[in-house]
C-alpha cells in the first residue's frame, strides 16, 4: 500500500509521474515508486547480489518508500529508470582566474541545470573590477559581472520544465570586491537565480570581535590592497540581510575542519541552499527520514528508525552507482568520495505527536539524542558496506583513516537538506523547520482554492471536541491560532508557527541538529517584518557562538522596500524608492456594484506580492473615469514602494459619495470604497496562511514561504531550489 496522502496527488502528476507526449501520467504513484525501488537496487549487482537478493532489496526499497519512512531527493523519484537517469541534486562547480575558466564552468552549468541539478560556486579567485588583465592590456569588471552572465544563463536554460535553475554564489569576506557583493540584492530585479553567501573566515570573526580593521586581498597577487573595519563589514552584511533576506553567511573555516579529505582540497562553495559544503566537481545524493512516520502509539520507535537509516544508506550508496552524470569530472569526484546526505523531514510534527513545544528544552534534547542516534546508525551502515564493498577510494589518509575507523564506504553520510516538495509528498512538515501555517490554501481547480487544515490540528482538537469550520475560516484570516480564546493553551503551544517563534530559537534548533550532521543545515530564520537590524545581527552572531556551519534570514515582507545606507561615514538615511513594474504578473479582475455604476477592479501581484491595482467604469469617459484611473496609479506606485496593502486600505475605506449602493448585503459608499474592499479581499487572502513571506508562485499563484533557504510554495509543490 502506497501512503501519499490526497494533497500530493496533483504534485505526483505535475512533477514525478512518467507522461506520455500529451503530458497525461501513464503511471501510478505505486508505479513510481517500483521504478525507482528496482532501478536502485540493481545496484547490488555490481558487488555480487543473485537476482533473488536484489529482488529483497528492490522491495525493501520500496516498502521504505511506500511506507513514507525515507524518500529521496527529487531527481532521484524523477529520474531513476528513465532515460535522463540524472540523480543527484547538488554539485559545486570550479571558478578559476581565467576566461577559459569561466565560460567552461557556464557550460558545464548549463549542462547541470538541464538534467535537474542545481549549482554553487565561489568567485572568490576573480581578480577585483578595475585589476589589472595583463594578457590584454585592460581591465577587470570583477566577479559581480560574471555572476550576472551565469544569472542569465541560468533564466536562459531553466532546467527544461521539470526542476528550475538554482544557484549559490560565494565570495569570501576578504576579496576586494565584497561590499557590492553584499548590496548586490539591493536591486530586486537583480541575480534572481542566484542565492548569495559571504564565506566568513576565522580572522574576519578575530577582527570583528576585538572591533578592529580587516585586510581585503586581491586574489591575483596575494597582497592586501585596503584595510576596511570589520565591524562595517558585518553591519553591511546584517543591513542587506535585514532589507531582502541576503547575504547568507557560511563560515568557511568551520567547514573546512570538518572537511573530511583535505589533502583533495579546500571546500569554497556549497550547493544552491547552503547545506552541502563540496569540493570542485563533486555532487551528492540526498534523502530524508521522515520523523514524524518514527511516531508510533507507543512512542518515539528507534528500532523502526535503526532499521530505515540502515536501508536508506545502503540505497543513497546504491544511487551513486546508477547515477547518470552530467561530465565525467563530476563523476570521478563523485566516486572518490562517495559523498551522502541522510537527513530527515517531519520534525515538527513529530514533537507534536509527542507533545513537545518546537521552542524549548525538550524540544532541544530530542534534536540532539534523535540525530545523534541516526549520525551513529548511518556512520555504522557505512561501515558495514564499507566492508563488502570497500571504502571510499580517497579513505587513506583523509580525516577518518584512523584506528578507531578502518572502515567507511561513504566520505560523509548526513546532510539536514531541503526538503520542500518530498515533504509535501509526505504530508509533513518540512525538513527541522516549524510549521509555516496551521492552515494552508491549496488550488485545486483554475478557480477554486480550499483551506488545508494541518491534519494532526484537526485529530487533536476534534479529540477535545472543539472542532469546527467556522474556526478554520478564521484561522486562515488571521494566519495563526495564538490569539484565538476558544483554543487551548495547551494545544497553542505545540501549534506554534514559524512566526510565533523566536529568532533565536530557530538558530538553537539548527545547531542541536548541526552537532550530529557532517555536512550542514538547510534552514530559515524567519523574522517578524517588525524585527530590527540588531535583531538580525543577535542572530549571525549566535550562530558563530553555537556552532552552525551557515546562516540564512527573512524578514517577513523585507522585500518590498529596501534600507539604503548613504556613503558618508555613519550617516543613514531610509529611501523609498518605487520598484519597477514587474514584466509578468498574476490577478483577478473583480466586478463591484457602485452607485456611479459597475466597477471592475483589477488586483495584479508578481513575486514579491501585490504590486498595482486597475479599475474601471463599465462607462466610460468623465471625471469619474480619470479620477478612478487616478487612483489606481497612486495605489500601484504605493505598493511597488512598499507600503503595505492594509495601510491603503485603511485610508480609503469609508470614503463617501452622493450615491451609495449595496453588493451582497454590503455597502459600497463610492469608488475607492469599492476598491479598497476588493483590494481588502485579496489581501486577506494573500495574508492568510503564508502571509507575505516571498510573494507569488509563478506556476499557481499561491503565495511563496521562505523554508531550509529556498521558495517553496505550499499549494502546488513548487519549489526554487528542490
Amino acid at each position: 500500500m502506497v501512503r501519499f496522502p490526497e494533497s500530493a496527488r496533483p504534485i505526483l502528476e505535475r512533477r514525478y509521474l512518467k507522461k506520455d507526449q500529451s503530458g497525461k501520467p501513464v503511471e501510478s504513484a505505486r508505479q513510481m515508486l517500483q521504478r525507482v525501488a528496482s532501478h536502485v537496487a540493481r545496484a547490488d549487482a555490481v558487488f555480487g547480489a543473485s537476482a533473488s537478493e536484489i529482488a529483497k532489496t528492490t522491495e525493501k526499497f520500496f516498502k521504505m518508500m511506500a511506507n513514507l519512512w525515507f524518500l529521496p531527493n527529487s531527481p532521484t523519484l524523477m529520474n531513476a529508470g528513465r532515460r535522463l537517469g540524472q540523480l543527484a541534486a547538488c554539485f559545486v562547480l570550479p571558478v578559476e582566474d581565467s576566461m577559459q575558466s569561466i565560460f567552461e564552468t557556464l557550460c558545464h552549468t548549463a549542462l547541470i541545470h538541464k538534467s535537474g541539478g542545481g549549482t554553487g560556486f565561489s568567485f572568490s579567485k576573480i581578480r577585483p573590477a578595475g585589476d589589472i588583465v595583463s594578457s590584454t592590456a585592460g581591465i577587470s569588471s570583477g566577479p559581480l559581472s560574471f555572476i550576472e552572465v551565469y544569472d542569465v544563463a541560468t533564466e536562459t536554460v531553466k532546467q527544461g520544465g521539470a526542476r528550475r535553475g538554482a544557484n549559490m554564489a560565494v565570495l569570501r569576506v576578504d576579496h576586494p570586491d565584497i561590499e557590492a557583493f553584499i548590496t548586490a540584492k539591493s536591486d530586486p530585479e537583480r541575480l534572481n537565480n542566484f542565492n548569495l553567501s559571504v564565506a566568513v573566515t576565522d580572522r574576519f570573526l578575530a577582527a570583528l570581535k576585538k572591533d578592529i580593521g580587516f585586510e581585503l586581498v586581491n586574489p591575483r597577487t596575494g597582497k592586501s590592497v585596503r584595510n576596511v573595519a570589520a565591524r562595517r563589514l558585518f553591519d553591511l552584511m546584517v543591513q542587506s540581510a535585514w532589507s531582502t533576506g541576503e547575504p547568507g553567511i557560511i563560515f568557511l573555516d568551520r567547514i573546512n575542519t570538518a572537511n573530511p579529505t583535505p589533502a583533495l582540497g579546500p571546500i569554497e562553495a556549497t550547493n544552491p541552499c547552503g547545506e552541502q559544503p563540496l569540493l570542485p566537481y563533486e555532487s551528492c545524493t540526498l534523502g530524508s527520514i521522515n520523523l514524524a512516520s518514527m511516531v508510533t502509539s507507543k512512542g518515539f520507535s528507534y528500532s523502526r528508525l535503526k532499521r530505515c537509516v540502515q536501508t536508506a544508506v545502503h540505497f543513497l550508496d546504491n544511487v551513486i552507482e546508477v547515477n547518470k552524470y552530467p561530465l565525467a569530472e563530476i563523476e570521478e569526484r563523485t566516486r572518490l568520495t562517495r559523498k551522502i546526505g541522510l537527513g530527515v523531514m517531519g520534525f515538527a510534527d513529530m514533537l507534536i505527536k509527542l507533545k513537545v513545544t518546537y521552542d524549548s528544552q525538550e524540544a532541544l534534547k530530542w534534536a540532539d539524542k534523535v540525530m545523534g542516534f541516526i549520525d551513529r546508525e548511518a556512520r555504522l551502515a557505512s561501515s558495514r558496506l564499507a566492508r563488502k564493498r570497500g571504502n571510499f577510494p580517497a579513505f587513506k589518509g583523509s580525516m577518518l583513516d584512523r584506528p578507531d575507523c578502518s572502515h567507511m564506504r561513504n566520505a560523509t553520510v548526513t546532510t539536514i537538506a531541503p526538503t520542500g516538495t518530498i515533504s509535501m509528498l509526505a504530508g509533513v512538515s518540512s525538513g527541522i523547520e516549524p510549521l509555516f501555517a496551521v492552515v494552508h490554501q491549496r488550488r485545486v481547480l483554475e478557480d477554486e482554492v480550499l483551506d488545508q487544515v494541518h491534519p494532526l490540528f484537526v485529530q487533536i482538537m476534534k479529540k477535545a471536541k472543539l472542532y469546527n469550520r467556522k474556526m478554520i475560516s478564521q484561522i486562515a484570516r488571521n494566519g495563526g491560532i495564538q490569539d484565538m480564546d476558544q483554543v487551548p493553551n495547551s494545544i497553542k503551544r505545540l501549534f506554534r508557527t514559524a512566526y510565533d517563534i523566536s529568532p533565536l530559537w530557530h538558530v538553537k534548533i539548527q545547531a542541536a541538529f548541526q552537532k550530529h550532521t557532517d555536512n550542514a543545515v538547510s534552514k530559515t530564520v524567519n523574522f517578524p517584518a517588525g524585527a530590527t537590524i540588531e535583531d538580525v545581527a543577535q542572530v549571525f552572531l549566535a550562530a558563530t557562538d553555537l556552532g552552525c556551519k551557515g546562516i540564512t534570514i527573512y524578514r517577513d515582507g523585507s522585500r518590498a522596500a529596501q534600507v539604503i545606507q548613504t556613503t558618508r561615514q555613519n550617516e543613514k538615511s531610509t529611501k523609498v524608492t518605487p520598484r519597477p513594474r514587474p514584466e509578468q504578473t498574476f490577478g483577478m479582475t473583480q466586478r463591484i456594484k457602485t452607485g456611479c455604476g459597475k466597477l471592475y477592479v483589477t488586483i495584479n501581484s508578481d513575486s514579491q506580492g501585490i504590486c498595482e491595482v486597475f479599475a474601471q467604469m463599465g462607462k466610460t469617459g468623465g471625471c469619474a473615469s480619470s479620477q478612478i484611473e487616478a487612483a489606481g496609479r497612486l495605489i500601484s506606485l504605493a505598493l511597488r514602494s512598499g507600503v503595505k496593502p492594509h495601510a491603503i486600505i485603511k485610508q480609503l475605506t469609508g470614503i463617501r459619495c452622493p450615491s451609495p449602493s449595496w453588493q451582497n448585503g454590503t455597502i459600497v459608499l463610492s469608488c475607492p470604497d469599492a476598491m479598497a474592499q476588493v483590494l481588502k479581499q485579496a489581501a486577506n487572502t494573500e495574508t492568510a496562511p503564508i502571509a507575505s513571506a516571498g510573494g507569488v508562485c509563478p506556476e499557481c499563484s499561491g503565495m511563496l514561504a521562505h523554508e531550509e533557504g529556498c521558495l517553496i510554495c505550499k499549494s502546488c509543490g513548487y519549489s526554487k531550489c528542490n
